[in-house]
């Protein structure tokens, strides 16, 4: 227990590596959090020696690399393994010439502890004990921790600010980022008794002057005759959601064609609201939106001279192999706009696939290694090399557009589709074709009454009169069972049953509710009694127009914006390497051994894995490589 909990204490301290806009992959285990001097050497970076046993602590502290390192799947997560640990390396030397003093770390250890509980300092020492380490170890990780975090914060801080003409197109392309909230001008009445509430409202669909009511009788704003927002040229101002309690919000703001609310309990007071005007949500204009555009351009710019950064000491590292067995394949996939992408950021995004976590757990590796290499990866080279290239296409079409390569890329797409519009021939055949996605099916209170012979059913819905149902239907001879609240079609009543509560018109009104016919069910005759009954319905065209329009809008914008993007990308004539890496690798790495007991459900051909990450296109927000290592830089104990 000890050393579970201090994982989560060492995982608390990772937070301080985080790098803003960088993503991790994974998680390590205890082991891989902390360098030793002592062990194997396998290769040196930039000079700095890295051990086998570092190395097979970050793959062991990963649920994907863990699972194999045979085949084609082992050399790849091999290539993966070594790159990321490259990478901890170089941000931990990068950061050599920051100032950490001893009162930083001791104030973060201190803090650290006391979240955990652990003050003591035997207990302290037994959890460090307890994972092989010392405090000195400790607190030098946690220095390196503090400068990874500050050398970040700086090279954030050269970051030029953003532009006029960035702001500009970063709102034009992101309006729907900046929308005013949905408001309503309006007035109410407030009363404490829900009797006169509902008097009031009579009177108001009576034709009663709203403004003179709440005036005379309202609790709240009677001195502006109920209205909801202060006066303004003698109308009152619109006023969001949020002003309302959130019963009466809701009601008011589904009268987007106006109207009044029903009375509405909340907070023991009785409400009623009366809709003058919905104003639906729409963009800011740039001068209210500005502060907001600025924030997200500048934060753009601070992600992408990270990026730069980490580039740019990846483009000068140098990796010595000392362990044959620890050498690792990481060969140019793909050339766009005079930059190499490294194979292990294609592995890098495969590993970061949840559908491929999946597919693990269902396959063998070399099985899983074929439909990856025939169908996910094929993708991820094609979306890295539009992020590679997404800063040249951006010069070459003279956009003042900032951010990562994959903030690149969907800037390029959303300028491509900024002219994209939904005809109305569109929304009605997308209505049609979908019309059930706006039906809303029947629904009611049902109680069934069985009874053995058909006269027994009948003469019970002649003479009932309302009275307990199931008292009187069982003194008739019937028994009877409560179906509760029913849906069309769900499936708790039989398909006559049904048919009779929500699809006939020959409901007889009884008591609150109502009697069906009687129906043969089985072998025994059925009556039902139905409360609450309300009858299916199709929203007309007119009520879901506008989520139609945004819904049709989405997808045309995403399939023009990225037919764009790949226009202008395949104007670089990038190349890809992908079949010849792969090619290579078949024949370099012998086959992964088969496990003694095939996982349950193992399809019998890659073909018929229908969970492989086919379908799914890889998360274009961070490459794997192109990110600070998947786990905290390491440093080394003497």
């Amino acid at each position: 227990m000890k050393n579970k909990k201090f994982v989560n204490v060492l995982l608390g301290v990772l937070a301080l590596m985080l790098v803003v806009g960088m993503a991790y992959q994974f998680t390590p285990n205890l082991g891989s959090l902390f360098n030793r001097q002592t062990g194997t050497p396998a290769l040196k970076v930039n000079g700095e020696t890295v051990t086998v046993e570092e190395l097979e602590a970050l793959r062991r502290g990963n649920p994907v690399l863990s699972t194999t390192d045979t085949g084609l799947l082992g050399d790849d997560f091999k290539t993966y393994v070594v790159a990321q640990k490259a990478r901890q390396v170089l941000y931990i030397q990068a950061a050599k010439d920051i100032n950490v003093s001893k009162a930083d770390v001791n104030a973060e250890v201190t803090k650290v502890r006391e979240q955990n509980s652990l003050t003591d300092n035997k207990a302290w020492t037994d959890a460090l004990q307890g994972a092989g380490l010392t405090d000195a170890a400790f607190r030098k990780q946690v220095r390196d921790g503090l400068a990874v975090q500050r050398k970040v914060d700086s090279i954030k801080a050269t970051a030029a600010p953003a532009t006029d003409a960035e702001s500009q197109l970063y709102y034009t392309l992101n309006k729907d980022n900046f929308v005013s909230d949905a408001r309503i001008v309006g007035r109410q009445i407030v009363v404490a008794d829900e009797a006169k509430a509902k008097s009031l409202l009579a009177q108001v669909k009576a034709g009663g002057d709203f403004a003179a009511l709440a005036t005379a009788n309202s609790t709240e704003n009677k001195d502006r005759g109920g209205a909801l927002g202060p006066l303004e040229n003698g109308a009152p101002r619109p006023v969001a959601q949020v002003a309302l309690p959130a019963e009466v919000g809701t009601a008011a703001f589904a009268l987007t064609e106006g109207g009044v609310t029903d009375v509405i309990k909340s907070g023991g007071k009785f409400y009623i609201v009366k809709v003058e005007k919905f104003l639906a949500p729409a963009p800011k204009p740039f001068a209210e939106a500005k502060t907001d555009v600025l924030t997200a351009v500048n934060e753009q710019k601070k992600n992408a001279a990270v990026e730069v950064w980490g580039d740019k000491l990846a483009a000068d590292m140098k990796i010595e192999y000392v362990d044959i067995n620890w050498k690792a394949e990481d060969p140019t996939v793909a050339k766009v706009a005079g930059q190499n992408i490294p194979y292990s950021e294609v592995i890098g995004q495969v590993v970061g696939n949840e559908q491929f976590t999946g597919l693990l757990q269902q396959v063998p590796a070399d099985q899983a290694a074929q439909l990856v290499n025939g169908i996910l990866k094929p993708q991820v080279v094609q979306s890295l090399i539009q992020g590679y290239a997404a800063r040249k296409v951006a010069q070459d079409q003279k956009l003042a557009l900032a951010g990562t390569r994959q903030e690149l890329v969907a800037a390029l797409a959303a300028y491509g589709a900024r002219d994209v519009k939904v005809t109305d021939t569109e929304v009605q055949k997308y209505y049609l074709d979908n019309i059930k996605q706006f039906e809303t099916p029947a629904s009611g209170t049902v109680n069934e009454a069985s009874f053995k012979e058909k006269a027994q059913a009948v003469a019970f819905r002649n003479n009932w009169n309302g009275s307990n149902f199931t008292q009187a239907a069982t003194k008739a001879g019937g028994t009877v069972s409560e179906r509760g609240a029913v849906t069309g079609g769900d499936g708790k009543l039989g398909e006559e049953l049904n048919a009779a509560v929500f699809t006939a018109k020959t409901l007889k009104t009884a008591g609150e509710g109502s009697l069906s016919d009687v129906v043969q069910v089985g072998t025994r005759y059925s009556v039902a009694y139905v409360a609450d009954l309300k009858r299916a319905a199709t929203q007309p065209l007119s009520a879901v127009r506008t989520q139609i329009e945004q819904q049709v809008l989405g997808t045309k914008k995403n399939e023009v914006g990225t037919a764009f993007v790949a226009k202008q990308v395949a104007a670089l004539k990038p190349t890809d390497n992908l079949k010849t890496i792969l090619a290579a690798q078949e024949k370099r790495v012998p086959k992964a051994v088969a496990p003694a007991t095939p996982a349950a459900g193992t399809p019998a051909t890659p073909a018929t894995g229908t969970d492989a990450p086919a379908t799914e296109t890889p998360a274009t927000d961070a490459p794997a490589t192109e990110t600070p290592a998947t786990e905290t830089p390491e440093t080394e104990t003497p």
